[in-house]
C-alpha cells in the first residue's frame, strides 16, 4: 500500500470501535497513519474489582500498545514486567488467578485512587495517554459500571472469572451485559461520533460478543452507528475459519454459529456498509451480501498492523466516494 494516497490519512476523523488485543494492534496501525485524527472507543464491560482494586483489562491494553509499553510476547500487560508483587501474595495465601505485575500494579493503584477521589475513568484515561505520549485519543464508551456475564455450564460467571480464572473452559450458552441499561456513553465519546469532520467509523478485528456487543449494549451506541452519515466498516476476526486470537471460535461454536465471515456480516447487519476480510478468504468475498474489501488481516508486526489500518481507510474512502456518487445521482420517474 506504500505510496497509494487516501484522503482520510490526511483530512477527517476516524474513529474505531475496540477491545483488548486484536483491536488495539489495529488501532497501534491506525495511530501511525493518523495520529490525533483518531479516537479509539474502548469497551469497559471486562472491567472488575479485585484485590481492592479497580481493573480495567481492554483499555489499559490499548494505553499500553499505543505507548509502546505493552508486552508483544504475552500481548497483555506491560514490557520488561517484573512479578515480586504476586510471588509475595501468594506466601500469604492471597488470591493469584489474576495476574497483576509490577508495573501494572501501579496503574491500578493510582486509577482507583484517582476514581476514589470523584475522578471519571474518562478524565484518567486522557490523562495517562497524554502522560505516555499518545496521540490519539482513548475514551471508555461509559463512565458507568458495565460488566459482562457469561451464561455458562458452570452458571452465571463474571467475565475474567470465565476468562482467566476458569480459562475459557466453560461452554457459553448466552451473554448478557449487566447495567448496561442505565450505562450511558460519556459526553467525549458522543463528540467524536458527531464530530463534523468525522469521516470514518471502524469496527475493529476484536471478539464481536465479547468486545464489541458491550459497547454496543450501551443506549444510543448501536443507533448512532446505524444513523451514522460516514462509512461504518468492520475487520473481520475470522481468517479461514479460525480466530486468531482468544475464544471467538469456541463461542461461535457453543452458540451454534459458523464461525465464518458471513456470520460476522450477519452479526454486524443493518450497522456496516462493508467487512474487510482476509486475502485466504477471498474466494467467498461475493457471497456475503455486503461491499468487501480484501486484505491481509493477520497483524504480525508493526508493519502490517500499517498495512491493514492503510487498508481499512482505502476501503473507507472507496465507500464514502460511492455513497456521494449514490446521493448525486437524479431519481429516475416523476414525483410521488
Amino acid at each position: 500500500m506504500n505510496g497509494r494516497s487516501h484522503h482520510l490519512s490526511q483530512e477527517g476523523r476516524v474513529v474505531a470501535l475496540c477491545g483488548g488485543v486484536g483491536g488495539a494492534k489495529l488501532a497501534l496501525g491506525l495511530q501511525h497513519v493518523l495520529g490525533e485524527r483518531l479516537t479509539v472507543i474502548v469497551n469497559v464491560a471486562d472491567d472488575f474489582e479485585h484485590l481492592g482494586l479497580n481493573i480495567s483489562p481492554d483499555l489499559d491494553t490499548v494505553l499500553y500498545t499505543l505507548g509502546g509499553l505493552s508486552d508483544p510476547r504475552r500481548g497483555w500487560g506491560r514490557s520488561d514486567e517484573s512479578w515480586n508483587f504476586m510471588e509475595a501474595l501468594k506466601e500469604i495465601g492471597g488470591e493469584t488467578w489474576f495476574l497483576l505485575g509490577d508495573r501494572d500494579m501501579a496503574m491500578h493503584v493510582e486509577r482507583t485512587r484517582r476514581r476514589l477521589s470523584g475522578e471519571s475513568l474518562t478524565a484518567i484515561a486522557i490523562d495517562v495517554a497524554r502522560r505516555f505520549g499518545i496521540r490519539s485519543n482513548v475514551l471508555p464508551i461509559t463512565n458507568d459500571k458495565l460488566s459482562t456475564i457469561v451464561v455458562s455450564t458452570e452458571g452465571e460467571l463474571e467475565f475474567q472469572r470465565y476468562f482467566v480464572g476458569r480459562r475459557c473452559e466453560p461452554a457459553v450458552k448466552q451473554i448478557r451485559f449487566r447495567g448496561a441499561e442505565s450505562a450511558r456513553m460519556t459526553e467525549e465519546v458522543l463528540q467524536s461520533l458527531d464530530a463534523e469532520d468525522l469521516g470514518l467509523i471502524i469496527v475493529g478485528p476484536s471478539n464481536p460478543y465479547l468486545s464489541i456487543d458491550p459497547i454496543l449494549a450501551v443506549p444510543g451506541a448501536t443507533e448512532k452507528l446505524r444513523a451514522a452519515r460516514v462509512p461504518v466498516i468492520a475487520i473481520s476476526p475470522i481468517i479461514g475459519g479460525q480466530a486468531i486470537k482468544g475464544p471467538t471460535r469456541k463461542i461461535m461454536d457453543e452458540l451454534g454459529l459458523q464461525a465464518t465471515n458471513g456470520e460476522i456480516s450477519r452479526h454486524y447487519a443493518g450497522l456496516i456498509d462493508g467487512l474487510v476480510i482476509d486475502t485466504t478468504d477471498a474466494a467467498g468475498a461475493a457471497d456475503l451480501g455486503i461491499d468487501v474489501h480484501v486484505a491481509p488481516t493477520l497483524m504480525t508486526d508493526l508493519q502490517s498492523k500499517i498495512t491493514l489500518a492503510e487498508h481499512a481507510l482505502v476501503f473507507g474512502e472507496s465507500l464514502r466516494t460511492k455513497r456521494n456518487r449514490q446521493e448525486r445521482r437524479p431519481s429516475s420517474g416523476g414525483a410521488p
